[in-house]
């Protein structure tokens, strides 16, 4: 149920989107499409029709808009359990009707609670608070070099972000973990099993903030201000696929 629900959802959220550009080969056409076919495919506007019209296109820019933060907790919560599947499925090789829908539900609860609220509302609060994250992200690369204030702030922001993934993220991810899979509702061993997961994996974990984290939110703290979530999400899903395969298979 969860399972098709995800997959169900991300492509609805994948269909919305202007797909400019995506010209799918002629022989996949389906038959009654009237519309005008290019020497090599359906056009942008006939692949709109094929998976949705254009009001759900609308619908979706407009819901956004008006709720962002429902509309970010909707696709947090739904790319953390898709990643799920995805390491499930592709890396483990699990047959479909055999995948595990209590870890989905671990990831797509996890998804919604850490990063599509809290991962939202420092990043959002805490960061314009204490950072020009406008000024700095606006410039062009030449300018963005010879800003040694900017820099520094960019600096700051990489590290606050670690630091809170190693404080937060973690610990947050190993409770929920607990609170699915220990088979106890006492709060008292969760936390246990919490500990004794951050005890044995922290030297790895931590090491794969780093060395994945550390260039990815150099990047995404330097990108214009539109594109850092995008950015956040496509390095997130790579992360949280890995990361459900290492600590989940």
């Amino acid at each position: 149920m969860l399972t098709s629900l995800c997959f169900t959802v991300l492509f609805r959220l994948l269909s919305c989107n202007n797909v400019v550009g995506f010209e799918p080969a002629s022989n996949v056409i389906p038959r009654g499409f009237n519309s005008e076919q290019s020497s090599s495919g359906l056009n942008a506007i006939d692949f709109r029709q094929l998976v949705g019209s254009t009001d759900i296109n609308e619908s979706r820019g407009r819901f956004a808009k008006e709720y962002p933060n429902a509309n970010n907790l909707a696709i947090a919560s739904v790319k953390t359990a898709c990643a799920d599947l995805v390491a499930q499925v592709a890396v483990s090789h699990t047959p479909v009707s055999e995948i595990d829908q209590a870890r989905t539900l671990l990831f797509f609860a996890f998804g919604f609670s850490y990063m599509g609220a809290f991962q939202c509302w420092y990043q959002v609060n805490i960061f314009k608070k204490f950072f020009d994250v406008d000024r700095f992200t606006s410039q062009s690369w030449e300018d963005k070099l010879k800003d040694k204030e900017g820099l520094i702030s960019h600096a700051a922001q990489t590290l606050l972000d670690m630091t809170v993934s190693t404080i937060v993220y973690l610990p947050t991810f190993y409770l929920f973990q607990a609170a699915v899979f220990s088979g106890s509702t006492d709060p008292s061993v969760w936390l246990s099993q919490t500990f004794d997961s951050l005890n044995n994996n922290f030297s790895k974990d931590e090491f794969d903030l780093i060395r994945i984290w550390g260039p990815a939110d150099l990047d995404c703290f330097s990108v214009p201000l539109y594109l850092r979530l995008p950015s956040r999400h496509a390095v997130s899903f790579l992360y949280i696929t890995y990361f459900s395969f290492l600590r989940c298979s």
